[in-house]
């Protein structure tokens, strides 16, 4: 089978990476922008920010599931079949960001006080929350058109939309966090999430494709997003208890954490650009019948992940002096932070090749393997070694370890299961 020319991969991953980088980047901002406050300020972004994140990285499965179904129809060369996927999960979308936003109000207060230890860290979370939980829906709307637009491989209009939402989010944040105090950040949000679900809508309408729900669909994307909802929340243990260990450790801890953890974040989905353009050239292999192109991509996509991995592996070592100022002047915090960043560094290549793996078991829809094995690299490696941090005082250097260990167990895993052929089912 010839190798698929590098500028394909490209052509695919290069507007995915902007993208997947714009939300972790505006969160970036908002950690510098917040952290001018004060280490109260952002420990309670820090744990809000956790929080919140559930809502797209539990349900990710409106992206990624639905980029998995829609790759295949296209590939099989059923255009209107594949965006009426897109329509679908958008009608899902909308309907969970409903729930989510209610039962978020509900919870807010006793899971942040819980998570954040009581007091002012945990105030400054459920304000925070109260106002960003308006944007679920909306998050949830824009996951979904970047899930059907990747599985007919439009990479470039989620480009626009996602960049101009995210700098109107951070221009917001520049503005109203002076005014609003960290209220202001999350009322930023709001308003650029906004703007990023209307375009994607508006994208799904020029499609001139039936908009009206199908339970029938729904049903089976429901079905693919339980194994993917499990996986997530095995991530979402690690992360939350990782978060509710640093801020027993004190604001200074639980904000180190918080600045090498958005990096990490920002990074991953930095390295899933490579992990983009397998989803959709997988499915899209799959979908065609094309099960011997689908092993010589996957091969060739590990490998780019790889390189990219050592890559920013170099890169942060380099910038360890340079970069963790830009986040907070607290010398507290600054003393704190290299203890995670060692471990961030070096997990770069690992993580370049987890990812990039990912991507091609979710383009082949292998959701019951990656549930399986996220699970059990949680229960075996991270977990235990982030509570086993707060028993020892171990610190950010326990939850790290943690981290470290999941990692590896899940480089085991994928590596193992990609080698075989049982992931490579061809049809829609």
């Amino acid at each position: 089978m010839s190798r698929l020319p590098a500028r394909d991969v490209l052509a695919l991953a290069a507007p995915a990476l902007p993208v997947l980088a714009a939300e972790p980047l505006y969160l970036l901002v908002d950690t510098a922008v917040v952290g001018r406050l004060g280490a109260v300020p952002l420990a309670g972004l820090a744990v809000a920010g956790v929080l919140f994140a559930q809502v797209t990285t539990q349900l990710n499965f409106l992206s990624y599931g639905t980029t998995a179904r829609t790759a295949r129809l296209h590939g099989a060369g059923r255009r209107a079949d594949a965006v009426a996927e897109g329509v679908q999960a958008t009608w899902l979308a909308l309907g969970v960001g409903l729930i989510v936003l209610g039962v978020g109000q509900l919870v807010a207060a006793p899971v942040a006080g819980a998570i954040g230890n009581g007091g002012a860290i945990a105030a400054g979370a459920v304000s925070w929350l109260r106002v960003a939980l308006f944007g679920a829906p909306l998050v949830l709307i824009t996951l979904a058109g970047n899930g059907w637009m990747r599985g007919v491989q439009d990479t470039r209009r989620p480009l626009y939309f996602v960049l101009g939402a995210n700098a109107v989010s951070a221009a917001g944040c520049l503005v109203l966090v002076p005014q609003l105090g960290l209220v202001g950040s999350a009322v930023a949000n709001v308003i650029g999430q906004t703007v990023g679900a209307v375009l994607f809508l508006g994208a799904l309408a020029r499609e001139r494709v039936p908009l009206r729900p199908r339970p029938a669909v729904l049903r089976a994307q429901l079905s693919l997003g339980r194994d993917l909802l499990a996986r997530s929340l095995a991530f979402q243990a690690c992360f939350l208890s990782a978060a509710a260990v640093a801020t027993r450790f004190g604001a200074a801890t639980a904000a180190a954490h918080q600045v090498v953890l958005q990096l990490w974040s920002f990074m991953a989905l930095v390295l899933d650009a490579v992990a983009i353009a397998a989803q959709s050239l997988i499915g899209a292999a799959l979908g065609g019948g094309g099960a011997v192109r689908a092993r010589a991509l996957a091969a060739q996509v590990t490998r780019y992940g790889l390189v990219l991995g050592v890559g920013f592996g170099l890169l942060f070592a380099a910038l360890i002096g340079v970069l963790p100022p830009v986040f907070t002047p607290d010398p507290a915090v600054l003393a704190v932070i290299p203890v995670a960043w060692w471990f961030f560094a070096a997990l770069q290549p690992v993580a370049g090749v987890v990812f990039a793996i990912d991507g091609v078991l979710l383009g082949a829809g292998d959701a019951a393997f990656l549930r399986t094995s996220t699970l059990a690299a949680a229960v075996l490696g991270f977990l235990p070694l982030i509570w086993a941090s707060l028993a020892f005082g171990w610190g950010l250097a326990g939850i790290w370890t943690g981290l470290t260990a999941f990692m590896a167990i899940r480089l085991v895993a994928v590596g193992l299961r990609v080698r075989g052929d049982r992931w490579a089912v061809v049809g829609t």
